[in-house]
């Protein structure tokens, strides 16, 4: 078993670029789930709003990439998060979660229609639009960076040193809204809805506030990652990435600040530490063939990563940082 090699993948799942792209994405739904109570199960969708809200503004409008991250990030999930929001938050929370998972589906597979192949690029998606920002990147892209076992090229090292610059202010931001009156308000709506409203506060209002700041959030995951990878395809954002970013929240726990940040990076240093684990094991007949096969690998290891799951649901649902009273909400 070659540990240095399964040592250097796992400390680049827990701090590298699919770490940071679904620590905004869980920090979106922590605000959502942790904070408001809203059952989101589209987060995919606002993922996507912002990686082709960059691809569509460079590469089809043929504009600036300064005003694509402003359409990735404020226009698109903006106009997103309304269309959800108008005809389901007045609504219980269960009416949210029906129509984000379909609107996520829809949204994907409107991206990949034949038909808009000239604007969004169909199945193929849109790529080469974020040369811009790897122009002010002070690190050569083919040269390698990095100390030990951990270590990036001058590109992904770039990407995430902007995108951890990029979370820890997204962090600060969410800190200090959730601890003002707002994010009273928020968790007061959170545990009894009926109860913020017989003290004048417009819930739906809130609500609302609470979904585009989520959306938004969650949208600078999907532009983060269309920048890191210069391509943004629809089956990037499928449903299976709405619920790994579940997977961060709870892991690391509801209505905590940093619990949605070290839930994604747990997330993926586990993945990344079995997905290179089972490889040598396989290859190196530790496990035998007649047990597993190297194809097999993907999938056993989100089979462990659910077990995983089932016992964390069992004996700590709450999450590593969460408080269980925090996982309650009023679905009235």
């Amino acid at each position: 078993m070659d540990w240095g090699s399964i040592l250097e993948n796992t400390l680049r799942g827990f701090v590298g670029e699919q770490a940071i792209y679904f620590a905004l994405a869980a920090i979106g739904l922590n605000i959502h789930f942790g904070y408001t109570g809203l059952l989101n199960f589209g987060q995919a969708v606002f993922m996507a709003a912002g990686a082709y809200g960059l691809a569509l503004t460079v590469v089809y409008a043929e504009q600036s990439f300064w005003l694509g991250i402003f359409v990735g990030l404020f226009v698109f999930p903006v106009i997103m998060a309304l269309i959800l929001g108008v005809p389901t938050l007045r609504l219980r929370a269960d009416y949210l979660a029906i129509v984000t998972i379909a609107a996520a589906e829809i949204v994907r597979l409107f991206l990949r229609s034949p038909k808009w192949d000239s604007v969004t690029g169909s199945s193929d998606g849109l790529g080469q639009y974020a040369d811009t920002f790897y122009e002010f990147s002070p690190f050569e892209p083919r040269t390698r960076y990095g100390f030990g076992p951990l270590n990036f090229l001058g590109n992904q090292l770039w990407v995430v040193i902007i995108g951890w610059i990029v979370v820890a202010i997204v962090l600060v931001i969410v800190a200090t809204l959730v601890r003002s009156p707002w994010g009273r308000v928020l968790k007061a709506i959170r545990e009894d809805e009926d109860a913020a409203r017989s003290l004048g506060k417009n819930a739906y209002f809130y609500k609302m506030q609470a979904l585009i700041l989520g959306g938004v959030i969650g949208a600078a995951g999907g532009l983060m990652r269309a920048i890191g990878t210069q391509s943004a395809q629809p089956d990037n954002f499928i449903t299976d990435v709405t619920f790994l970013a579940w997977v961060a929240l709870i892991l690391g726990g509801a209505a905590r600040v940093f619990g949605p940040v070290i839930g994604a990076m747990i997330l993926w240093g586990v993945l990344s530490f079995t997905d290179t684990f089972l490889r040598q094991a396989v290859d190196q007949d530790i496990i035998p063939t007649s047990i597993m096969e190297g194809t097999q690998v993907g999938q056993v290891r989100f089979m462990l990563i659910g077990f995983s799951l089932a016992l964390l649901a069992a004996f700590r649902p709450q999450g590593i940082f969460g408080n269980r009273d925090e996982m309650a909400l009023d679905d009235r």
